[in-house]
């Protein structure tokens, strides 16, 4: 049991840690290209595709250092050490980003979400709007946008550890 746990951390870090920086590297590319105001879908589906990789490949390395065996708990268990560790470094590389490297990002989007207001309805009044963007800003605060980044990577890592633990379980025999 000790060498589970030693190895659940070792996996959890080694995955999450890349993880990680698959992600930065990420949001680095779409920053450097210019896209990065516009969220592209591309960039989410390249994400997403990555973090189910690892996931995947950390889960695949538990199993063998357990003799072959991983039940759905502990594929859950991995999984979401995998995307704490990916998602703590993400809600750091989010928190310089926004309040070091890029201080207008907050600006911008909502200036961006001002224009897609104005686009999809029209008739708003100037009242309607401001309350919706004083609404909007409210989650664009850097600590919350950091923490919706956390959720969001264990709700979508406890999505990938679930289908792929119960695709990949092996649970051990009784008297093993």
């Amino acid at each position: 049991m000790d060498n589970q746990k030693a190895s659940l951390k070792k996996i959890a870090l080694n995955y999450g840690l890349l993880l990680g920086l698959a992600s930065i590297a990420l949001s680095v590319i779409t920053y450097v290209m210019g896209v990065h105001l516009e969220r592209p879908w591309w960039a989410s589906v390249i994400g997403i595709i990555i973090m189910a990789a690892l996931i995947v490949y950390g889960l695949k390395a538990f199993k063998q250092d357990n003799e072959g065996f991983l039940s759905l708990g502990e594929a859950i268990k991995v999984g979401l050490a995998i995307s704490v560790i990916a998602g703590i470094l993400g809600a750091v590389y989010n928190y310089v980003f926004v309040t070091v490297i890029e201080p207008d990002f907050v600006a911008q989007m909502m200036e961006i979400t001002r224009e897609q207001m104005i686009e999809q309805n029209p008739t708003m009044t100037e009242e309607q709007m401001e309350m919706g963007l004083s609404i909007t800003e409210k989650f664009m605060s850097p600590g919350i946008m950091s923490a919706m980044a956390i959720i969001f990577t264990l709700f979508l890592g406890f999505i990938i550890s679930l289908i792929s633990g119960l695709i990949m379980k092996q649970n051990r025999p009784e008297g093993y």
